[in-house]
């Protein structure tokens, strides 16, 4: 379960790298952009809770 926190915090880092770069080279963040940052930070969330009730 950790590895899998790794693994998709690692993905919300680039993906957050790659906007930025975006915004440095003056161009809009799409909409599906947004979508796509909440999704991963369900997942990150989802997986700490699931991960907090699994070491009762």
């Amino acid at each position: 379960m950790l590895y899998f926190l790794i693994v998709v915090a690692v993905l919300l880092l680039a993906y957050a790298a790659v906007l930025v770069s975006f915004v440095k080279r003056g161009r809009k963040i799409p909409p599906q952009a947004y979508l796509v940052l909440a999704l991963l930070n369900g997942l990150i969330l989802a997986a700490v809770l699931a991960w907090a009730i699994a070491s009762r």
